[in-house]
């Protein structure tokens, strides 16, 4: 494990290649394709039920754990497809980390066993004399040190909801991923939380990739330097309209379904 003063390592983008997944005999995206740049916030948009968390899930491979799910396509990260035979789904959570919709820090830990619980989970080994930096660095990283660092021993849980939202974003900084998967990291906090939260979001682009889906509109626009619109007719898949700047995609949308959509005329 690198010392909290050495550089970060080096982001990598993340392609997906004309991505299917089903559950069941319920096909739920088409052939979606997207180039996620390195060191970028790229906000997957669009209504409920169009495949976003879907497609989120498959890009760390969560959804091969769905009892009847299937994909067809590539996942690549650094060119290697993800999904290759020979790649541990091991070595896929260490380099794609995910923060999910709510807040969950395991209660029965301390702040100090949270973060280095992502360590356990993905099989990652530090030396104990190591830790100690470890749980600073993340926790800096994640905006939350300044804040806990005089109660690193006590409950997780006892944080406020936006504390423990970034408690978790430390927890999957703890293994220096390369990517990290938000989904609507935001939804359950309130907008003060949520604005500090954003900025921790804006912080860490710098080192790693970030992608985000987001019901909120605003929030796209402040955060991510590229947007997905992602839309379902009824009883079809989900597929992506249109993808590029988020500037771009707000401003001067190719298609009238995107304008539609980022100015609230529907979803």
């Amino acid at each position: 494990m690198a010392p909290a003063d050495q550089a970060p390592p080096t982001t990598h983008g993340l392609e997906a290649d004309a991505v299917s997944a089903w559950f069941g005999r319920r096909k739920v995206l088409d052939r979606v394709s997207l180039d996620m740049p390195a060191g970028q916030v790229t906000a997957l948009i669009g209504p409920s039920g169009c495949g976003k968390s879907t497609f989120l899930r498959i890009l760390n491979r969560m959804h091969e754990l769905v009892p009847g799910a299937a994909l067809a396509g590539e996942v690549r990260l650094d060119g290697v497809d993800i999904y290759h035979p020979e790649r541990r789904l091991t070595d896929a959570r260490k380099s794609i980390g995910m923060v999910f919709q709510k807040p969950n820090p395991f209660p029965a830990m301390s702040i100090e066993d949270n973060v280095l619980a992502g360590l356990k989970l993905t099989g990652t080994r530090v030396s104990r004399g190591d830790r100690d930096a470890l749980v600073e660095e993340s926790l800096r990283r994640a905006g939350l040190w300044d804040e806990v660092k005089d109660r690193l021993k006590q409950p997780g849980s006892a944080l406020s909801g936006g504390q423990q939202q970034r408690l978790c974003i430390a927890r999957s900084l703890a293994v220096r991923p390369e990517v990290l998967l938000m989904d609507e990291p935001c939804s359950a906090l309130d907008p003060t939380s949520t604005r500090v939260v954003e900025d921790t979001i804006t912080e860490i682009a710098r080192e790693v990739t970030i992608i985000i889906v987001t019901h909120n509109m605003q929030q796209a626009r402040r955060v991510s330097d590229r947007c997905a619109f992602f839309l379902a007719a009824q009883g079809t898949p989900g597929v992506i309209v249109e993808h590029g700047e988020t500037q771009a995609m707000f401003d001067d949308p190719i298609d009238q379904r995107t304008a539609d959509y980022v100015n609230g005329r529907f979803g």
